[in-house]
């Protein structure tokens, strides 16, 4: 086969419409869907679900150099299937993209890998726990764990420990994307103490901090007006968390879940949390918000959020924006932030 027809028909799965990755609002003939009343069962839910049509592990965390200095690195994969049957070797439905990428304060450095399912080049194996592809692995047991990632100008290699329990978001795992009752499957794991090396260009740079693995999959996660979202995962001083996202639409649909200190939740419904754009960073043509005013007044939240690297943006396969963020206000933190839907030229 042409390579640059192989290529094409790698690709050309993750750019199904102007959502993004899956087509995410398309309607999922054949596919399993998220029910209420989710049962989980470990390890075995940390491994792929091949009977949804999407899925990722999705690590950022909030770093600290020995050079005094704010790094934000990320690790994710995602598998997507082509078709409710799999089948073996080349002929699977399966498809995988992973992203990596460390932030620093003035410089943004991203790569990405492809792969098809089947052939042993990607994947996640629940116990003993690992996800990879390619030379990318991210390799347990699940609660002790070590993350790499190479590329054309930067790599990490990092060791992981939790100390901390899971968190379900939603009602103990369902996770409500719109007033339609779109949901996914949705958990994470917050409480990651990180350490490790950045291979920079100029350096390495050993680094510590804390990291978030969210832990998701669905078959149609977004109705199908929506045309993208704004996610936050903020580490407040004193050990408190919150996750919350807006999905943009005709009607902004919201959803929170306040962590305490202890690893109690609180779910909050749509409207309860708000993100309301301070100002935006003009990235080559795109207005990309990167100060955000950000309020959850039951737990007494009214905090700025803003980028450590404003120009965070991912030149991927599927663009978007992803980079640590500072928290000053109410309470005082880091944390952060990804932005789909703002691939266009003009503000969303």
């Amino acid at each position: 086969m042409n390579v640059k027809l192989f290529i094409i028909l790698l690709i050309l799965p993750f750019h199904l419409d102007a959502q993004g990755f899956a087509g995410l609002g398309q309607t999922p003939e054949g596919f399993a869907q998220p029910a209420p009343d989710p049962i989980f069962s470990f390890p075995q839910d940390h491994g792929a679900h091949s009977d949804y049509r999407i899925e990722w592990w999705y690590l950022t965390a909030n770093l600290t150099g020995e050079d005094g200095l704010e790094y934000g690195l990320q690790w994710t994969l995602f598998r997507t299937s082509l078709a409710p049957e799999d089948k073996e070797g080349w002929a699977s439905s399966q498809l995988w993209m992973g992203h990596a990428a460390v932030t620093t304060p003035d410089a943004h450095y991203v790569t990405e890998r492809l792969a098809r399912g089947g052939v042993g080049q990607a994947g996640v194996r629940a116990d003993p726990f690992e996800a990879w592809i390619d030379d990318w692995a991210f390799t347990g047991p699940f609660d002790r764990a070590t993350l790499r990632a190479t590329g054309p100008a930067f790599g990490y290699d990092m060791t992981m420990q939790a100390n901390g329990p899971l968190v379900f978001h939603g009602d103990a795992g369902y996770s409500r994307k719109s007033a339609n009752d779109q949901a996914s499957y949705y958990y994470s794991q917050p409480y990651f103490q990180i350490t490790g090396t950045l291979h920079l260009p100029d350096n390495d740079v050993r680094v510590v901090g804390d990291a978030w693995l969210d832990r998701e999959w669905s078959s149609q996660p977004l109705a199908s007006d929506q045309t993208g979202w704004d996610w936050f995962s903020l580490s407040l001083k004193g050990g408190a968390k919150l996750m919350g996202f807006q999905l943009r639409g005709d009607d902004t649909y919201t959803s929170a879940t306040w962590i305490e200190a202890d690893g109690t939740t609180t779910p909050f419904p749509n409207g309860a949390f708000s993100a309301l754009p301070l100002g935006v960073t003009d990235i080559e043509g795109r207005k990309v918000p990167t100060l955000w005013q950000v309020q959850l007044p039951d737990k007494g939240i009214d905090v700025t959020v803003e980028a450590v690297n404003p120009n965070a943006w991912m030149e991927t396969s599927v663009p978007y924006w992803e980079g640590p963020v500072r928290v000053n206000g109410s309470h005082q933190g880091r944390g952060y932030l990804e932005m789909t839907g703002y691939d266009g030229v003009t503000s969303q």
